[in-house]
């Protein structure tokens, strides 16, 4: 897992080739207001989900992974809490599904604070619990670009 503000994305840019035209995506201001929905970027290759929702409970919550996908979660308005393990550290809930390309587990995590202009790139090894908070509900935007992890 990595966390940073999109100001420092160039760093992260060589580390996958579709990493630097998924934040040029997220760089761009006109990206942070689009209505909610799927935006291609390149094809199924990379792509962009953006969504519009209110934060829930922490200990609500359950850890997803993918194996298909890189996910770059980043916050274009409000603020939210995303939980982190690795996912060799968490039991199986529900078996990972190729179709959604995701599967879903139990275990303790750290909650990692994420504000507006902020991302997160979780890699098939890092289970995450997006949309959270700790002390109350906050209204969010996010874009979750989705970047094949071999392609």
């Amino acid at each position: 897992m990595i966390v940073d503000v999109i100001e420092n994305s160039s760093v992260y840019e060589n580390l996958h080739p579709l990493f630097k035209d998924a934040f040029a995506f997220l760089k761009d201001s006109r990206n942070h207001t689009a209505a909610d929905g799927r935006a291609d970027i390149a094809g199924d290759k990379l792509f962009a989900l953006t969504q519009s929702y209110e934060t829930k409970p922490l200990q609500d919550g359950r850890h997803e992974a993918h194996r298909h996908y890189i996910d770059i979660q980043f916050i274009a308005d409000g603020e939210e809490e995303i939980g982190y393990a690795p996912l060799a550290d968490l039991q199986t809930v529900t078996e990972y599904a190729p179709e959604s390309d995701a599967g879903f587990y139990d275990g303790a995590c750290s909650p990692v604070k994420m504000h507006k202009g902020m991302f997160a790139i979780f890699f098939p090894a890092d289970a995450h619990m997006p949309c959270r908070h700790t002390s109350k509900s906050s209204a969010v935007k996010k874009i979750v670009v989705k970047v094949a992890a071999s392609y």
